[in-house]
């Protein structure tokens, strides 16, 4: 097994990252194959990961496979899969046999974590990651929730308070034992805020051979985090990122190219882990402009799972494209198949290997183990160091919040974007917390709830239930606008890179849309309290700050007046909760979808 870089060699080299917006890890000279030797292929396995999102501990979730029965029916199979014991366990097992294996990881390995991680600065994700075995990771969008200088203390550890918690509360915090890098992080002296590019070798003599790594984030993660916390910091354009990393490398000699980068597809047509059916997503456009010299690319963000074999601008070369979902819950098990005498990539292939843990309740069913996938066992090591963080959480996870009618879900599949009830739910609260700043509507964001309500037989819920459902501690601002704003912001529903994302509303709030409209005219309606929204009418509006900022491209909540800024989401949550015996899910039923010609 390949051990990761030691702590040591890792602060020697973030100690110098500054030096150049191009650098690399320094490395060995390379070697030369003796000419007169025809060395046999070397194989390397690559694993890799995106996504984690401190998941210490199982989420109680679920990798959905489909299949055809003999009636050509669908048939849904859910494998329980996720938590970091389980997965130290699944990489040590896929690395078993191998002689030369590298660990990789494609951002947002931290942020919107489990309540276990965040109440501790996520230092136990960044320690757990660093002791299974991860060696590199490209930064994600959910990297810089705390602020750049906050993710500089991760990479090279230290205690120094730079949040509103307190870091090192459960034991000394000596880094991250892996690598961050970020081609397209530019600090304002013009250099990267960690090295863009690193380089592996393995093997010796005649057989040694290289793999070059490039490694960045989402050029628009300028809209996905508070702006405080980036302060002079610009998200550079990826392509050219790419493109001046993999000339670097080049020059270096490097037999293989390997691009770990925050962003992706979704492949709605093939729900198969190891599918690429009719993929789309803004990381497409990026793939049509990246050298060929690249052969993998293991991406992230959109916590899709699939292995694509894509084409690239150089006519029969493909880039092997993968992503392995969310929350540790898939491996992607990559090989590269290297000639050391003609330094390059010879076959390649992967495969999403599902990490399998332990059943679970969901907000439907019981979720059972499925015998026709391998399973886990947790590693005990990794366990063990856990319980020390979900112990000294349990003073905040366990205790109750109040009681719930029922599960209230936040939509699955093709109903993600929608909130469902939970976001009608979410969005309530939030009205009803910020009803003495004037507020007569509320808006939250599908893509910012994490998880759906499941409480006990009982209807109990505890805190550690919502935080998984609101992990980010926004703080609700509240704003005046006119009807035409509010238009304008319903609007940019269907614009932007990702996904539309339909606004769940409060209570009262009801629009309809025609998609077969312009875009930028696509609202029909708008009515609270079954009165029209006048264009020229003002109206008071609650979001969480992170919308209110111009977060996931609703530039238009930017525009608000007379702007009141409340207490936390999640403070409203328990509130709205526990002002009630019981409280009732609500109905989801503020969109109307225009069917023309119906």
């Amino acid at each position: 097994m390949i051990k990761t870089l030691p702590r040591t060699a890792i602060s020697a080299i973030t100690a110098s990252l500054m030096l150049s917006a191009c650098a690399s890890i320094p490395v060995d000279a390379p070697g030369t194959p003796t000419a007169a030797i025809s060395p046999e292929p070397v194989t390397i396995q690559i694993l890799g990961l995106n996504d984690f999102h401190g998941a210490l501990e199982a989420p109680n979730q679920s990798v959905i496979i489909v299949t055809k029965d003999n009636s050509g029916e669908d048939v849904i199979t859910r494998v329980p899969a996720g938590g970091s014991a389980w997965l130290a366990n699944a990489l040590d097992t896929l690395r078993e046999g191998q002689t030369h294996s590298l660990t990789v990881s494609a951002g947002d390995m931290t942020g919107g974590s489990q309540l276990a991680s965040a109440l501790y600065l996520d230092e136990p994700a960044v320690e757990v990651l660093s002791r299974i075995g991860v060696e590199f990771n490209a930064v994600g969008n959910h990297e810089f929730d705390r602020g750049w200088q906050e993710l500089l203390r991760l990479q090279n550890g230290g205690c120094d308070k730079l949040h509103d918690r307190d870091p090192c509360q459960i034991e000394p915090f000596k880094g991250a034992g892996f690598q961050y890098l970020a081609a397209n992080v530019i600090t304002p002296d013009g250099s990267t805020l960690f090295p863009a590019t690193a380089i592996k070798r393995f093997g010796a003599g005649p057989r040694e051979v290289s793999v070059g790594m490039v490694g960045l984030t989402l050029k628009g993660t300028d809209k996905l985090v508070t702006p405080g916390g980036i302060e002079g910091i610009v998200f550079g354009d990826e392509v050219e990122a790419i493109n001046r990393g993999v000339a670097a490398l080049d020059k270096q000699g490097v037999d293989a190219i390997v691009v770990m980068i925050h962003q992706g597809i979704r492949t709605f047509a093939d729900p198969d882990p190891n599918g690429c059916g009719e993929p789309e997503g803004p990381l497409a456009e990026i793939l049509a402009g990246i050298d060929p010299r690249v052969d993998v690319v293991v991406s992230g963000h959109t916590h899709w799972s699939y292995v694509c074999r894509w084409p690239s601008s150089q006519p029969g070369h493909e880039f092997l494209l993968t992503s392995a979902g969310v929350y540790g819950m898939l491996v992607t098990d990559i090989r590269l198949e290297i000639d050391p005498a003609r330094g390059d990539v010879q076959n390649k292939s992967a495969r999403n290997v599902i990490v399998q843990s332990k059943p679970y309740q969901s907000s439907v069913a019981r979720i059972e183990n499925v015998d026709s996938y391998p399973s886990f066992a947790p590693d005990e090591k990794i366990a063990a160091y856990i319980s020390r963080y979900t112990e000294a959480a349990k003073e905040f996870t366990q205790r109750p919040v109040g009681r719930l009618s029922g599960p209230a879900h936040k939509g699955s599949g093709d109903e993600v974007n929608r909130g469902k009830e939970l976001g009608r739910l979410i969005a309530d609260a939030q009205l009803a917390a910020t009803r003495e700043a004037g507020a007569q509507i509320a808006f939250m964001n599908p893509f910012g709830i994490r998880a759906s309500l499941v409480p006990a037989a009982d209807g109990t819920l505890t805190y550690g239930d919502i935080a998984r459902t609101q992990p980010f501690n926004n703080e609700l601002i509240t704003q005046t606008f006119t009807g035409a704003q509010i238009k304008r912001v319903l609007e940019q529903q269907f614009v932007g890179d990702d996904p539309v994302q339909y606004l769940a509303a409060s209570q009262g709030f009801r629009f309809s849309y025609d998609p077969s409209r312009p875009l930028g005219d696509r609202i029909v309606s708008m009515s609270l309290n079954d009165q029209p929204i006048e264009p020229d009418g003002t109206y008071r509006v609650t979001t969480n700050n992170f919308l209110a900022k111009g977060g996931d491209s609703f530039s238009a909540l930017t525009e608000g007046t007379d702007v009141v800024q409340s207490g936390t989401d999640i403070d409203a949550l328990e509130a709205y909760i526990k002002a009630v015996p019981v409280r009732q899910i609500p109905r989801a039923d503020s969109i109307i979808r225009i069917t023309p010609n119906a």
